[in-house]
């Protein structure tokens, strides 16, 4: 209750909005599909008029009765990853080729302001070597199942969510659904949804499902709690949004270096991202505090992104440049932590396909979207890495150490270029592939093997 009432307190602090503010309405419209997919509202479809004329219609609002109707869909992909040299020489299987198989179908319940939403999940791998891990497989189980209930207060409403569920807040620098590999990231709990005026504030505590490797055997976390209040205001200002957000985070297991104790954080963020005129902006900055293994905690990352289109160029090219830095521990022999923890993070950090993570690290990223046409899309990327701090390692996304710093003394870690192209074939396939290539640094070469890694990514994703 005690992290109730904070989060719930800085929540409503942080929108500067009164709760009873009165929102605008808009014209319905069907919604855009999402990965979460609980956030799609299909009952515009109960007027025949709104309806498209696809095949898909007559599954996205079925109704049962007065006021009662339910929402099916589903998404299943098929992807094959390759790769050469993995780590750089250094893994287990350098050479590795592996195939995931995944099927997500869901349903959504509603009558009147209840809901009740279930999705499963059937997932399993192919080649994984040395062996497949539990965010590879999971075979049969249950990705998300909650209830919700919601109070309309006039223009504004509480939603009140308990059960499994998928959270994605913000641009998932820290929480996100983890939806690049084959076992997506749940968590367990409770959470509270308010929308009021131009604000939307979510209040949590929730833990992290940890998946099993045969069916049924998921469980929350016991080691693991993560709690917090994020406010969003997405028109703060005509083409302007501003996130902010407190997130605790509880680890009994944590380990960092050579260092294995309970780890306590609070993070306190501010984003602003923004579409103006052909120009676009994502700028997000985190402070962490707390305590590990008996010592203090300060920890932070800055990460801008700014583009540009070009709607009247050839291929309507969209240029951004991703510029972050992500602190690391800058002393290994005290017990202060500098090494910032980036929680719960999307799998697809610095790109499709990168053997490193947002912690201890600088780096720069241009990248150019190009539209080929008849649904075909382009991309190319480059990237360069360098270590925030010398007396710290390199990790990769999910936060695990893959290289010691050793007693090397370059911060350069390597360069990564990456190609991508992606084709929707009809509105609900999509087929997509990346190919990319990371030689290795100075650091790289003066902790160990250090040939250039090569990585390819095919995909196939029919959703609907």
């Amino acid at each position: 209750m005690r992290k109730w009432r904070m989060a719930a307190a800085l929540g409503l602090a942080m929108a500067g909005v009164p709760v009873m503010a009165r929102a605008q309405t808009a014209a319905p419209q069907a919604p855009a599909l999402t990965i979460t997919r609980y956030d799609e509202d299909w009952s515009v479809l109960a007027d025949p008029a709104a309806r498209t004329g696809r095949w898909t219609d007559a599954l996205k609002y079925i109704p049962l009765g007065d006021d009662i109707y339910l929402t099916t869909g589903t998404e299943v992909r098929l992807r094959n990853e390759d790769y050469r040299n993995n780590l750089w020489g250094g893994a287990p299987a350098p050479d590795d080729s592996y195939l995931w198989l995944r099927a997500m179908p869901y349903a959504d319940l509603h009558a009147g302001n209840v809901r009740a939403f279930v999705q499963p999940i059937i997932a399993y791998a192919e080649g994984v070597s040395p062996a497949a891990g539990p965010v590879d497989e999971t075979r049969v189980d249950l990705l998300q199942g909650f209830a919700e209930a919601t109070l309309p207060l006039g223009g504004d409403s509480v939603s009140l969510r308990a059960g499994r569920q998928m959270l994605s807040l913000g641009t998932e620098r820290l929480v996100g659904t983890r939806y690049g590999p084959n076992v997506p990231l749940a968590f367990d709990g409770e959470r509270m949804i308010v929308k009021t005026g131009i604000a939307e504030i979510s209040l949590f505590s929730v833990r992290p499902v940890q998946p099993g490797m045969n069916s049924f055997d998921d469980e929350q976390s016991r080691e693991k709690a993560l709690w917090g209040a994020y406010a969003t205001l997405p028109d703060l200002w005509p083409g302007i949004g501003l996130d902010i957000y407190y997130l605790g985070y509880r680890n009994r297991d944590a380990t960092y270096g050579t260092r294995t104790g309970r780890e306590q954080r609070h993070s306190f963020g501010l984003r602003s991202f923004g579409d103006i005129d052909n120009r676009h902006w994502n700028i997000e900055g985190v402070v962490q505090t707390g305590q590990f293994d008996g010592g203090p905690i300060f920890a932070w990352t800055l990460g801008t992104e700014v583009g540009q289109r070009f709607p009247d160029a050839p291929l309507f090219p969209d240029a951004t440049l991703r510029f972050n830095i992500v602190s690391g521990d800058t002393n290994a022999h005290d017990d202060r932590l500098g090494t910032f923890n980036a929680l719960f993070p999307k799998g697809k950090y610095f790109g499709e396909l990168s053997p490193v993570g947002p912690y201890n690290i600088i780096s720069l990223n241009p990248h150019v979207a190009l539209d080929l046409g008849n649904d075909f899309t382009a991309g190319i990327g480059g990237m360069l890495y360098w270590r925030y701090a010398r007396a710290d390692g390199i990790y990769d996304v999910p936060g695990n150490l893959v290289r010691s710093p050793g007693n090397a003394s370059s911060r350069f870690i390597g360069k990564e270029i990456e190609l991508t192209l992606d084709w929707q074939a009809t509105p609900e396939l999509d087929l997509s592939t990346s190919v990319s290539a990371f030689a290795p640094g100075g650091f790289i070469r003066e902790t160990g093997t250090a040939r250039t890694i090569g990585m390819l990514g095919l995909e196939a994703n029919f959703r609907f």
